[in-house]
């Protein structure tokens, strides 16, 4: 319920600040007073983006709401990590002028909010209806929407199970279409990926390593003569001595003849000898190494010929393919993948068997929706014709048809609204055959029916009354009376029938001061002030008019006792 509206330099407001209670609240006045700028400002606070509202002049534009919490506006807080104050929540939004350049920023309980969330909150606070609305009607599924709504939380079960559904079947479809689209790829191709796989399986690629391993020992072999002639060196020095001087060996040699001489007269150098054994004992095996490596290096052109015909075939195979060693032996196990029989194949009939399975699934899902939309239609129709013909619509037609469309997360059904006012009138969309007048009976009709979906949400209608006759305003009186048992309504009205009806009743009026036209709201709570204002509606403060507006309420105040 709002509870709370406060105004700051907003349209010709310079301050306003007003408190409402629930049922049902009219605000009246003469045409041009301001009454539809209570409705923009809330519709403003809200996301909305209809006329610029900041007052001319002024730098500085406020709009401040306060909400009483209700069980869905504290989920939907709890949703967001946001706190309500004392079970009520207050919203603002504020705009500023700087250098021709206007911004705003909405807070909830003093904390910023995003535009996403404000839009997210809208439904959950107000449902505004204007005179009219047949841009809404042909808004994409907003037909469907509201018959959704209308079905109640029972079908409103059916929905998540639905979307999720078609997300499965999408993901499958999506899978499959990629599949399909390889697997064509690789027919056309087919005959150039044999070829590449003949000719990567011909090269015989297993060891990811071969070229690095191929290319040391092709230095190894190309450097034969070299190496033959550095070992044959070592072992001279080593074994065989240089230019007639003794050999490492025998040097190390005589020094451990020496060292054991010595040692017998001073047993504390036994361990020098014993290091000094141990180096001529590893320059033995280092010579016999030698000796062994020296003997494998004998020149084979003939290997070393092979060994670099393979290593310019692998270079051949990645310039060729554009990949190295590593890429080409992964390529190549992919290819005798793809090309195995039965191998894509059999991963395309997976595909197409889970895609199948998948959209069945989704289509039961969407049939059991469907039903549930059938028979909601049906109860939608009987309630909208009974509250219709009330209000001078006697003759009315009214059917929901559902036609098959593609599957989306809503379901696989178009919903379209067929009226028909007159005898002899064919069914037809009502968004092309409905008058203004016609338009608005049913739109006050549908929300009422829509009324149980939403029962925490106000409804603000603005001149939703215009254009008809006195007995249908009546009627629609009746109807908003209804409504104000079950929800808070607001409703700009030109209507004394209407204004009659209602439980709170302001007016707006102009005033000029200083020059400058200021709005100014005021709840009329006694009797004559709504007598008079009721007198004005209908036609002029008169004696005529003031006893047909004492009629009014009296005949208001005796069925409010009755009740």
């Amino acid at each position: 319920m709002l509870t709370g509206l406060r105004l700051e330099n907003i349209a010709l407001i310079e301050r306003l600040q007003l408190e409402f209670s629930g049922g049902f609240t009219v605000l009246t006045g003469e045409t041009g007073a301001g009454k539809s700028i209570l409705l923009d400002a809330l519709d403003a606070l809200l996301g909305g983006t209809g006329p610029r509202l900041l007052r001319q002049g002024s730098e500085r534009g406020a709009i401040e709401a306060s909400f009483n919490l209700t069980p869905p506006l504290a989920a939907w807080l709890e949703q967001q990590q946001l706190e309500a104050e004392e079970g009520e929540i207050l919203l603002s939004r504020e705009w500023r002028l700087s250098d021709d350049r206007l911004s705003s920023r909405h807070r909830l309980n003093g904390v910023a909010v995003n535009r996403a969330q404000i839009q997210e909150l809208r439904p959950l606070l107000l449902d505004l209806t204007v005179q009219g609305q047949t841009q809404q009607l042909a808004r994409p599924g907003q037909q469907r929407r509201w018959l959704d709504r209308f079905a109640g939380e029972p079908f409103q079960a059916l929905l998540a199970p639905v979307a999720e559904a078609h997300r499965a079947w999408r993901r499958a479809a999506l899978a499959l279409e990629q599949a399909q689209a390889d697997w064509q790829q690789l027919q056309q191709q087919r005959e150039r990926q044999e070829q590449v796989l003949a000719d990567l399986e011909a090269a015989q690629l297993e060891d990811p390593d071969e070229r690095q391993r191929l290319q040391a020992e092709e230095n190894r072999l190309a450097h034969g003569v070299r190496l033959q002639q550095g070992v044959m060196a070592l072992i001279g020095r080593l074994v065989e001595g240089a230019e007639e001087a003794p050999s490492a060996l025998d040097h190390v040699a005589a020094c451990e003849g020496e060292l054991a001489s010595m040692q017998q007269l001073d047993p504390s150098l036994a361990p020098l000898l014993e290091r000094c054994s141990d180096g001529l004992a590893q320059l033995q095996d280092l010579a016999r190494e030698l000796d062994r490596y020296g003997a494998a290096l004998e020149s084979d052109p003939e290997s070393l010929g092979q060994l670099q015909e393979r290593i310019a075939q692998l270079k051949a195979l990645e310039r060729r393919h554009g990949k190295d060693l590593v890429e080409l032996i992964r390529w190549r196990d992919a290819l005798r993948e793809q090309l195995a029989p039965g191998g894509a194949e059999a991963s395309l009939q997976a595909l197409e068997g889970a895609e199948r399975s998948s959209r069945a699934a989704r289509d039961r899902a969407n049939g059991a929706l469907t039903q549930a939309r059938q028979a909601a239609a049906l109860a939608l129709q009987e309630q909208l014709l009974a509250r219709l013909r009330p209000m001078g619509l006697t003759h009315v037609r009214f059917a929901v048809q559902l036609e098959p469309t593609s599957p989306t997360e809503e379901g696989a059904d178009a919903v379209q609204f067929l009226f028909s006012a007159n005898p002899g009138q064919p069914l037809a969309p009502l968004a092309e055959v409905a008058s203004g007048g016609e338009m608005s009976r049913f739109l006050l009709a549908l929300k009422t029916c829509l009324a149980a979906a939403d029962p925490h949400v106000t409804l603000l209608f603005d001149e939703i009354d215009a254009g008809v006759s006195g007995r249908v305003s009546g009627a629609m009186a009746e109807l908003l009376q209804d409504l104000a048992a079950q929800r808070q309504v607001f409703c700009v009205t030109h209507q004394p029938l209407v204004a009659a009806a209602a439980d709170h009743h302001f007016r707006v009026a102009k005033e000029v001061r200083d020059g400058r036209t200021h709005t100014r709201v005021s709840q009329l709570r006694d009797t004559q002030a709504r007598q008079a204002e009721l007198a004005e509606l209908a036609g002029g403060d008169s004696g005529e008019t003031r006893s047909y507006a004492a009629s009014l309420l009296k005949r208001e105040a005796s069925a409010g006792q009755a009740a």
